[in-house]
């Protein structure tokens, strides 16, 4: 099913070339009326194929749309970076012309490429009946990140006084990603709910004595500290820290496409709780939401991050706010570590999650010889 899903998916190339050389497809509403017939005729043809064997989730049919429109991305993107031609020419004038800044363009690589390929993985594992939840997760929090700062970022940017009707055709990417998250979030975990005599054992050991933890807390506290004065900077506190940062290190944040100020502000309201609630989770044990929401967050964050470095880097950007060469090294190593910290965290979370389950307390735990108090075996072993 994933072959024919790309093949069907390249279609999208047939149908940007048609209104491309017509005219008389190019008018503003004329474009969002054939954006939204051709969703529908796209969810029309995967119902009919699958009819006498319906998917057994409905995400199929989102994921097999989404396929087709990040074709569509792809060729915005390449377009614009003059790379292919022929194809969106119409769409840059009448269209949606903020797809021609850097942040956006940057997210439509994302999502042609990373996007598209893990449609294709979700589609091939839920179609031979295999689980898919963890990835699902990464994908609902790439792509509603995604669309929260791109949307947002046109209506209190620059093109906020210049919006026109093909602007309501990211809607649907706004919405389904949270009507998938919370499918998602309510499916059976991959893994045991309830944990016995190890994860009792491995819940013993205080975080000090978890050198792993203990590092990634400490990268998220980083991180904290980092979210809030970026949020600090976009907000235009008059520190001097904040000044000096936005001048000499990421002018970026002050581009009057508003994305990066949007983006900022979500991590200062959003990202900087999730982060607080991350350690938390790593301190005291039993936190049965930690794997979920830190695939979920870690997907979020990818996607914002990459589109954020990609943006304050690319040409389209004007000189005065891309990343001074003198100081390139130090904000690319900031912003990748950034991008990263969350990604490690659900990879922790995810690989063994013994110290995340609920323990059931069985008669006689306690008094198990080969269950001792973890902290008394370290003081024996240092004594």
């Amino acid at each position: 099913m994933e072959r024919l899903v790309f093949l069907f998916s390249l279609t999208a190339l047939v149908v940007l070339h048609c209104m491309n050389t017509t005219p008389e497809f190019q008018e503003p509403v004329v474009i969002l009326q054939i954006g939204i017939a051709v969703l529908v005729v796209v969810w029309f043809f995967y119902f009919l194929i699958t009819r006498r064997s319906p998917p057994k989730d409905t995400l199929f049919y989102v994921f097999a749309e989404f396929s087709f429109t990040c074709v569509i991305d792809l060729v915005s993107a390449m377009e614009h970076d003059g790379f292919i031609s022929g194809f969106m020419e119409f769409y840059q004038k009448t269209g949606e012309p903020y797809l021609g800044t850097a942040y956006a363009i940057m997210m439509c690589y994302w999502d042609g490429i990373v996007h598209f390929i893990m449609y294709l993985m979700m589609i091939q594992r839920l179609w031979n009946s295999k689980s898919y939840r963890t990835l699902g997760l990464f994908w609902a929090g790439s792509l509603f990140a995604n669309m929260s700062v791109f949307v947002t970022g046109i209506v209190v940017g620059k093109f906020g006084s210049d919006i026109r009707p093909a602007f309501w055709l990211n809607m649907p990417f706004l919405m389904l990603p949270i009507w998938g998250a919370i499918k998602l979030f309510n499916q059976p975990k991959n893994g045991p709910t309830l944990g016995g005599y190890r994860a009792h054992y491995d819940q013993s050991f205080n975080l000090i004595w978890r050198p792993t933890d203990l590092l990634l807390v400490l990268l998220l506290l980083g991180a904290m500290a980092f979210t809030l004065f970026r949020g600090l900077v976009a907000l235009d506190s008059p520190l001097e820290a904040c000044t000096i940062y936005l001048r000499q290190y990421e002018p970026y944040l002050k581009d009057p496409v508003g994305y990066p100020k949007v983006m900022m502000l979500h991590f200062l309201f959003y990202m900087l709780p999730m982060l607080g609630a991350f350690i938390y989770g790593l301190v005291v044990p039993g936190c049965t939401w930690m794997p979920d929401w830190t695939v979920f967050v870690a997907g979020g964050v990818a996607q914002c991050q990459w589109a954020h470095i990609g943006a304050s880097l690319h040409p389209r950007t004007v000189a005065p706010f891309r990343i001074p060469d003198e100081a390139f090294l130090a904000v690319l190593a900031a912003n990748l570590l950034y991008a990263v910290i969350p990604s490690l965290i659900a990879m922790r979370c995810t690989s063994n999650t013994n110290f995340f389950l609920t323990v059931t307390k069985l008669p006689g735990m306690e008094g198990m010889p080969w269950v001792p108090d973890a902290d008394t075996l370290v003081e024996k072993k240092h004594n």
